[in-house]
């Protein structure tokens, strides 16, 4: 019953809480983390064991993966950045024939939720609205440009004037110009959603983002609204999609019935810690599920409502370290 958390670095919150609720049904079981480099990892450190492996593009990883996961007894991988997803899914089968299962959503959600154009016709087609994404030749100030393939905020612009606009937002095609929705009218919220292995929604916990640090959140508050019925109503079945999925929302703070969906990242979010500490036990369902192969109930009434996080830096100290 052992599990396995990879990319971990600096989720320590995240390794905790895996190993909270597996040694409350099998107390011997083990939380293992794995990196590039483990030693510099304080997830890594705070797990029960740890190991390195090749880098995600490296032919051997999968291979090494399955070796070390046999060598372990462990047999469920939850993943934890954007990049790994794809290679993951892709090799699902793989994985199973050798008795270990990874939580990631099928290859075609994923694929679906790598590219924000592809996920934007997906809310589309649940009735979801998404800001609008302008023609480079006919747009609106003020506008927001980022690229459809980006993650933790990174080549994101808010274009004010024609004068912030250079030739570079023109010239790659992967920048998305797309109407902005102001912060001074709407509030932006990050939404743990839980999937069970039938692809149906189990719990919503929408988080509103007060402070943000590096493209994760710093500051932040749960907050039980109008979003929690508009995620039941439209997205309550998403085919491929299980575990946990961080969707991001905007929400007019005057008229609740005002919703743009952003994009959705099928894997646990740096804010996930918040969802736990207020009852979104996550953890705990998915070794319900997939290790002791139990049914999953509904779990929308079971976190706390305006539980305020605000996250601090701590340290985690290695001793006699070999580098």
């Amino acid at each position: 019953m052992n599990i396995l958390i990879t990319s971990a670095g600096r989720r320590v919150s995240l390794v905790r809480a895996f190993q909270k609720e597996l040694k409350k049904v099998h107390p011997t079981a083990k939380v293992f983390a794995v990196d590039a480099k483990p030693m510099l990892s304080a997830a890594c450190q705070v797990a029960d064991d740890y190991f390195g492996l090749p880098r995600l593009d490296d032919a051997n990883y999968i291979n090494e993966l399955i070796a070390k996961c046999k060598k372990e007894r462990i047999s469920l991988i939850i993943p934890t950045i954007d990049t790994e997803l794809l290679l993951l899914a892709n090799n699902k089968g793989l994985l199973a024939e050798n008795g270990i299962r990874s939580l990631v959503s099928s290859t075609g959600f994923v694929q679906k939720c790598r590219n924000k154009r592809e996920i934007h016709r997906f809310f589309a087609s649940k009735g979801v609205a998404v800001a609008k994404e302008y023609s480079k030749k006919d747009y609106h100030l003020p506008m927001f440009i980022k690229p459809y393939d980006g993650s933790r905020s990174v080549d994101t612009y808010l274009i004010k004037t024609e004068e912030d606009l250079t030739s570079y937002h023109f010239e790659n095609e992967k920048l998305m110009f797309l109407e902005y929705l102001d912060h001074d009218i709407y509030e932006e919220f990050t939404c743990d959603l839980y999937y069970d292995q039938s692809n149906l929604l189990k719990c919503a916990v929408p988080r509103k983002r007060i402070e943000v640090r590096d493209g994760e959140v710093y500051k932040a508050l749960t907050e039980n609204n109008s979003l929690v019925a508009y995620i039941k109503n439209n997205l309550h079945h998403i085919p491929g999609a299980v575990g946990c999925l961080t969707a991001q929302f905007f929400k007019h703070k005057t008229d609740a019935s005002k919703i743009y969906a952003i994009e959705i990242n099928p894997r646990f979010g740096g804010g996930y810690p918040l969802s736990y500490l207020a009852g979104a036990n996550f953890p705990k369902w998915i070794i319900q599920e997939y290790l002791l192969k139990e049914t999953l109930s509904d779990q929308f009434d079971c976190w706390e409502d305006k539980l305020l996080m605000i996250r601090y830096d701590d340290e985690i100290l290695v001793h006699d370290y070999k580098g």
